[in-house]
């Protein structure tokens, strides 16, 4: 004998709808389980901040905070009292001068103070040019005369070969002295020493003249060294 099944209890024409409602609770399901977690939070931050709140206002509570300096003492002023006395009255330590005016007190006479100045030393000018040249003793053959006798050919000057000459140049004093003697121009190996050495012994000289009178004169000699 065969079953046979009862329409009305078919399922499979209502799947579709079980299907429907399953996908409805479940949606509801997952909105609450969203709502009950986002309160937690909520509540969680709330009291997160209640707590740092109270955290904050015990730690400013118990802050101690330092009086402020007293202030300065007051200097009392110091006045001074001036005690007013009658012209009889005798004062202790009272300076008394007597200045006593005689016939010898009236012809006094306080004479000013005179201060006195250095006198500035100046130098006197260096011609170059004058009316009367100055001298060696004996002219211009006694100078290079003197010359060739007194000069000592420098030995690096001889080993090098080195020749030519050496100008010099200095001052005749007014006493006919030599003075400041310079090496204008050289040319090596020692002479130019070797110029000024017989320059500074050289004797007096005649001094030049200006409007008959000896001034200081500036000299420029050739000194010439050859080898023989």
């Amino acid at each position: 004998m065969e079953l046979k099944k009862n329409p009305k209890a078919d399922l499979e024409k209502r799947r579709g709808l079980y299907l429907e409602i399953g996908l409805v609770v479940i949606l509801a399901a997952v909105l609450v389980a969203f709502e009950v977690k986002s309160y937690d939070s909520d509540e969680e931050e709330a009291f997160q901040r209640e707590v740092i709140e109270e955290v904050e206002e015990q730690i400013l509570q118990t802050d101690i905070q330092e009086p402020p300096p007293p202030p300065p003492p007051e200097t009392p002023e110091v006045t001074t009292l001036l005690e007013v006395v009658s012209d009889d009255q005798e004062i202790k330590n009272e300076l008394v001068v007597n200045a006593e005016v005689n016939e010898d007190t009236k012809n006094i006479e306080i004479a000013p103070v005179v201060i006195e100045q250095e006198e500035e030393v100046v130098e006197e000018q260096i011609f170059t040019v004058v009316e009367n040249e100055p001298e060696f003793p004996g002219g211009m053959e006694a100078l290079y005369k003197y010359l060739a006798q007194n000069i000592k050919y420098p030995q690096l000057a001889r080993d090098n070969g080195i020749t030519g000459k050496v100008y010099v140049t200095f001052v005749v004093e007014r006493d006919g002295s030599i003075a400041n003697p310079k090496v204008l121009r050289d040319i090596g190996g020692g002479c130019g020493a070797e110029a000024i050495r017989v320059v500074k012994s050289m004797p007096k000289w005649t001094p030049g003249k200006q409007r008959g009178k000896a001034v200081r004169v500036q000299f420029n000699l050739p000194v010439n060294f050859n080898l023989k």
